[in-house]
């Protein structure tokens, strides 16, 4: 079972004031406008419709946060860089964003999704070198890579690479595709490593049970076999004793 499938929506927060109190851990997704973001967290969420996918970016104006387990929460921040949002609402991100993404102390980590074809926009690096400032780790989503070779893949991979190397020594990066699921398992186990929430192997039934089983079957169906081999056959009845 995906790491989140449990992932239910909680609350969107105006300001910071209302954030949730119980917060142990939270790991925040940032990203560009129509960079794939949302989409992102339903995929790892295995939902279609957890956090809301818009044909408008740029829509989502709020911190929205989805419980995980007790205490732990993806918190989907406002897409950055949509040019047609008014002057208003640009300043309340601003205000929203800044204090929360620097002071948050329950924040463990940043998701930033980056469209593999167009990584590195002058804003994602404004957001590397910014959030890089606090210690805590960022992971980059190179999303939508299915449209991409794979030759273009590996080139974007190392550009990437190259650039977040120069920025901390807490980045890691990979490939994402929420169209063709790729890339789940591997962002599970680091964000999984984050949240201290760890995909755990199912137990098998304890062998001696199965055995103990599989005996007493065994020895029904011999017992069986023996009460109707023990049955003398009609024409071999022996005569009764003088």
């Amino acid at each position: 079972m995906p790491l989140f499938q449990k992932a239910v929506f909680h609350t969107t927060v105006a300001n910071l004031r209302d954030v949730p109190a119980d917060a142990k851990c939270e790991v925040a997704f940032a990203g560009r406008s129509n960079a794939g973001k949302s989409s992102a967290i339903n995929t790892l969420a295995n939902h279609t419709r957890l956090a809301y996918v818009s044909k408008t970016p740029g829509r989502t104006q709020h911190l929205n946060y989805f419980t995980l387990d007790e205490g732990k929460y993806f918190v989907d921040l406002p897409g950055y860089g949509f040019a047609k949002a008014p002057e208003e609402i640009r300043e309340q991100w601003e205000g929203l964003l800044a204090p929360y993404l620097r002071y948050r102390l329950p924040l463990v980590g940043l998701v930033l999704i980056m469209d593999s074809r167009h990584p590195l926009t002058e804003l994602d690096l404004q957001m590397l070198g910014w959030f890089a400032q606090t210690g805590k780790p960022i992971h980059v989503l190179l999303s939508k890579a299915d449209k991409l070779t794979r030759q273009e893949q590996a080139l974007a991979l190392r550009e990437v690479q190259d650039v977040l190397a120069g920025i901390s020594d807490h980045c890691s990066l990979q490939l994402f595709s929420s169209l063709k699921k790729t890339g789940v398992a591997e962002a599970e186990a680091v964000l999984g490593r984050w949240l201290d929430m760890e995909a755990k192997p199912e137990i098998a039934p304890p062998v001696g049970l199965r055995s103990e089983k599989v005996a007493r079957l065994k020895n029904r169906k011999a017992m069986g076999w023996s009460a109707r081999s023990a049955k003398p056959a009609a024409g071999n009845k022996k005569p009764p004793t003088q």
